[in-house]
């Protein structure tokens, strides 16, 4: 019976949250309490260096970085002027709104990768503009949660951050990896609100010519003032990563620097606001490391009571195969996304199946991505759906509950059909790292 303790570290672990309990003590309660029923007052030791080993690990510096550089591009008031710069180009265009609003949240996703902060401002700025002209509510609510989730798999991420360490993988490799899924998705994102626009106008019509329009040389001055310095900023800190030149952490440092930068180059730059930027970003830190901590003393004890060598048993037993397992974890993570949050499934799952997945011979990194984009379709699909929350937070009375889970079903089938496509070309993830390793 004790060798199959460690599994019972799961349900009771899923016992606790649905209770209430928050999922940091959660994990820190489950591990606590199997830990001593499997190693005795020695887990006392284990916990202490599992502690000592995430305290040193340099590259969780970056979380901080990102979210405050998220944070003060949230309060900056930097996304009317990309708004506007974008939308300027697109307006002519069949559900020219939508596709501005996605533009928009991709160049978001590249600034910063948090996740919370793009949906919300993005969703206060756009969601007026597309109810006064006519949107259909539920095309409006699956363009601002698929949209603003996209900081999940365009890079740089936090969540990549979260998942190298804990899969055993770079996260300069995981980086290159969603590149091509990322844009992929982001492409479908556009290509659908555009076909659906032509074959039914009603759904995003296009916007009449207004008296006053902008000139083409005027539309290129709006352009260079609002949307270079922040493209700017992008490619300082993809380009960095990408190019070999600095870490994810260094590279978050110079996001940074550069958001500062812009809010003084807008003339947006307040005390308060840098004040509210920090406070937001000790509140997210702490939270995210509380998670890491409870889910690293979790992981660590599942793996030293064996927990690892007696899932690839049971696998074994069932005969699925290499495709065949790799089917079911990503099932698993289809349907925990229905109930946890994106650190959960990671801080679980992750160091679980990403070395049975590499036993089974597949690359890992190709795997991490996989489990992205599944994390990325747990922020649609009900009931937990954190996007929805986002939106509801943000959103008018008249766009309902109903209008938004309605929205989502296109684009979790879009994100479904990224996922199939990256299954059967694996290149489209490798591809990538193997060519930045050639370089160095």
């Amino acid at each position: 019976m004790m060798e199959y303790l460690p599994f019972f570290m799961l349900p009771v672990t899923f016992g606790l949250m649905f209770l209430g309990v928050q999922v940091a003590f959660a994990m820190l309660l489950t591990a606590t309490m199997f830990g001593l029923i499997t190693f005795g007052p020695a887990v006392a030791h284990q916990f202490v260096e599992k502690i000592d080993d995430l305290a040193s690990n340099f590259v969780f510096a970056a979380i901080p970085l990102f979210v405050f550089m998220g944070a003060v591009l949230e309060k900056s008031g930097i996304a009317d002027r990309l708004f506007e710069a974008i939308h300027i180009w697109t307006r002519r265009l069949p559900g020219g709104l939508a596709i501005a609003t996605v533009l928009m949240c991709i160049v978001f996703a590249a600034s910063s990768g948090v996740i919370g902060a793009t949906e919300s401002v993005v969703g206060l700025l756009t969601i007026p503009i597309m109810l006064r002209y006519g949107y259909d509510k539920r095309l409006i609510s699956g363009v601002i949660c698929a949209g603003g989730s996209l900081g999940t798999i365009i890079p740089p991420s936090v969540v990549v951050v979260v998942m190298g360490p804990l899969a055993d993988v770079s996260v300069g490799d995981l980086m290159y990896g969603m590149v091509f899924p990322g844009l992929l998705m982001a492409g479908l994102y556009l290509v659908y609100i555009l076909v659906l626009c032509i074959v039914k106008p009603e759904h995003g019509p296009r916007i009449p010519r207004e008296p006053g329009e902008p000139g083409f040389a005027e539309k290129l001055g709006i352009t260079l003032r609002n949307l270079v310095p922040p493209l700017l900023m992008i490619v300082a800190v993809l380009g960095s990563i990408l190019g070999g030149l600095a870490s994810p952490t260094e590279a978050a440092a110079i996001g940074c620097v550069c958001a500062v930068l812009l809010t003084m180059l807008y003339r947006r730059f307040t005390w308060a606001g840098l004040y509210d930027s920090l406070l937001k970003t000790v509140r997210v830190t702490a939270m995210i490391m509380a998670v890491l901590l409870g889910g690293t003393l979790f992981t660590g004890v599942f793996v030293g009571g064996g927990g690892i060598s007696l899932a690839s048993t049971v696998i074994e037993q069932f005969q699925l195969g290499p495709w065949g397992l790799v089917c079911l974890l990503l099932l698993i993570l289809f349907i925990a996304g229905f109930f946890l949050d994106w650190i959960s499934i990671v801080l679980i799952f992750l160091p679980i199946f990403t070395p049975l997945v590499t036993a089974a011979g597949f690359d890992p990194v190709w795997f991490c991505i996989l489990f992205l984009i599944m994390i990325q379709t747990s922020y649609l699909t009900p009931p937990l759906a954190p996007a929805i929350f986002y939106l509801r937070a943000v959103a008018p009375p008249e766009i309902t509950m109903r209008h938004m889970y309605a929205g989502m079903v296109p684009f979790i089938l879009l994100q479904v059909v990224v996922l199939v496509v990256t299954m059967v070309w694996p290149q489209m993830v490798t591809w990538l790292p193997g060519w930045a390793m050639q370089l160095r």
